[in-house]
């Protein structure tokens, strides 16, 4: 059964300077953060197929305004999403249904929150209308032992940042690459768990799934020094590539990757919340080559001459046109 936000704090034993306490609820809800693009739904949908056909039971939670968490797990079928389900619902006068909204496929199920159309609506506050929906269903009630959920980390909107600033999972996992954009994305998850555990939050960072790994070593660097782990390696790899574009789960068991899938899932399992240690902005260029980021480019000051694109005569202060008045 999942517990109430307002029971985490309590069963949650997460100490901020012990990076070795496990989590404790019956259920595992865990948040992934990545940037857009970096391959969260290609990860989670692969790790949710494997962690069932381990005899695991798993939601699969899309949080993405895309709408495309559950896209590759339903071999490219679009779900219906719950903000867009709740309205026509609504203007119907009826109620939505479990069965509106969740779907299955061997034993993973899913939905998608949803967002508003483009220019139509704060994605934030769609993420937020979808978790109260989520308790109307009872989602505090059902029995998962995992419940992984998909969030852009991008985002800098507060509905985005709802588990971490309310307790709403016990661990976050961020996915990047051997990329700046993305371990700069991956460095302000890592922010906000540091800046709401300050405030008495218990989430933790579980680590970093890398992936499209070309073995450069960025995103490992980043973890290091970030104080979490490296759960997973996902190689830059044209097979994955491949059936991945086609919509096809490689995480099954007895297949070519199910050993990387089948690892991943024990280490999410069993990794621990720790408190990470982000960086600031030369920490994180300073796991790149300068000649690669710019980080041996030099801050010169502009002046009122090159605003103008000419001399500027000084102009007497205040205070002297003040005493001038007087005498």
């Amino acid at each position: 059964m999942l517990d109430t936000p307002a029971r985490s704090r309590d069963t949650l034993d997460f100490d901020k300077d012990t990076s070795a306490t496990p989590a404790t609820k019956e259920t595992q809800i865990i948040a992934i953060y990545g940037k857009g693009g970096i391959g969260k739904s290609f990860t989670l949908s692969n790790l949710s197929y494997m962690m069932a056909q381990q005899g695991k039971r798993v939601l699969l939670l899309g949080c993405d305004p895309k709408s495309d968490t559950t896209s590759l797990l339903f071999g490219g079928k679009a779900c219906p999403t719950i903000i867009e389900t709740s309205s026509q619902k609504k203007a119907a006068g009826d109620e939505v249904r479990i069965e509106d909204v969740c779907f299955k496929r061997d034993g993973v199920f899913a939905m998608e929150l949803g967002g508003p159309e483009v220019g139509r609506g704060c994605g934030g506050r769609g993420i937020i209308h979808g978790f109260e929906t989520l308790e109307k269903l009872g989602f505090h009630d059902w029995g998962f032992d995992y419940v992984l959920l998909d969030f852009l980390g991008d985002v800098v909107c507060g509905g985005f940042g709802l588990p971490i600033a309310r307790d709403l999972c016990q661990k976050v996992i961020v996915v990047g690459s051997n990329d700046l954009q993305s371990l700069y994305v991956a460095n302000n998850v890592c922010s906000a768990v540091d800046y709401f555990s300050k405030l008495g939050g218990n989430v933790g960072v579980a680590g970093m799934v890398v992936n499209k790994d070309d073995g450069t070593g960025e995103a490992a660097a980043f973890a290091e020094a970030a104080g979490i782990p490296v759960l997973a390696a996902i190689p830059a790899d044209e097979d994955i590539r491949r059936k991945s574009a086609n919509y096809q789960i490689i995480g099954k068991p007895g297949t070519r990757w199910a050993p990387l899938f089948e690892q991943l899932s024990e280490n999410v399992a069993t990794a621990p919340p720790v408190a990470p240690t982000p960086l600031d902005q030369d920490g994180l260029l300073g796991l790149f080559s300068p000649d690669d980021t710019g980080g041996n480019v030099t801050l010169v000051p502009a002046s009122q001459e090159d605003m103008h694109g000419r001399p500027v005569p000084a102009k007497s202060s205040l205070e002297v046109v003040y005493e001038a008045l007087l005498a």
